[in-house]
């Protein structure tokens, strides 16, 4: 009876975890596409304006209070500017933006914070998301400069940080705070909010199912 029951839990705790990860990884590129969208609002508007700075100044401050005010947080000034940059940054590049969708806000700030060369950055965002870096790993990376080392570097070695299942990047999509934002958790959250948050979305996965398969 021991050996069934752990069976089960074993094979409950697997498919939980994955759609745990699954989910993640939706509501992730859920806000990306929020993001993107709204930098590409910003930048249509500067063009409809020719790109007046004192203009734009202006309706950032203005748009970053009335957001905040009526969807909280995640809609700062410097936060909509980086908006603004993603888009500018990739809107003509459909891959890029693939790529730019399976990692964490943070992450993308990072990325074109740090590495203005588009080819580099793309090495780095396609490594992170192979090996499941987290933040700090990721910018350790980039500061030790890990692309010159494995690509431009005449003797190639094997060094790696990686991380089973990229369950370190999964981990930061759902501690990324723009994503605590979107499911609306308190700013100290603990791991039981955490759960009951997810475990919300997955009853309300399995009411559909019902609802509109079986």
């Amino acid at each position: 009876m021991l050996e069934k029951n752990e069976k089960m839990i074993q094979e409950i705790t697997k498919l939980v975890n994955e759609v745990k990860s699954n989910l993640a990884s939706e509501i992730n590129k859920s806000v990306i596409y929020v993001y993107w969208n709204i930098g590409r609002i910003i930048v249509s508007n500067e063009n409809e304006n020719n790109n007046r700075l004192e203009y734009g100044k202006e309706v950032l401050k203005g748009l970053s209070y009335l957001l905040t005010k009526y969807l909280g947080k995640g809609y700062s000034l410097t936060n909509l500017k980086y908006m603004r940059t993603l888009y500018n940054e990739y809107e003509d590049d459909l891959e890029f933006v693939q790529l730019v969708a399976q990692l964490p806000w943070t992450h993308n700030i990072i990325a074109i914070e740090k590495v203005k060369d588009k080819i580099i950055r793309k090495w780095y965002m396609e490594r992170c998301t192979e090996e499941g870096w987290s933040k700090s790993i990721f910018i350790y990376q980039i500061e030790t400069n890990l692309y010159r080392r494995q690509v431009k570097s005449i003797k190639h070695n094997n060094f790696n940080v990686t991380l089973n299942n990229n369950s370190d990047l999964a981990s930061n999509i759902m501690k990324d705070p723009y994503v605590l934002d979107i499911i609306e958790l308190s700013d100290k959250y603990k791991e039981k909010e955490l759960e009951n948050k997810m475990l919300t979305r997955i009853k309300y996965i399995i009411y559909l199912i019902k609802k509109f398969i079986l």
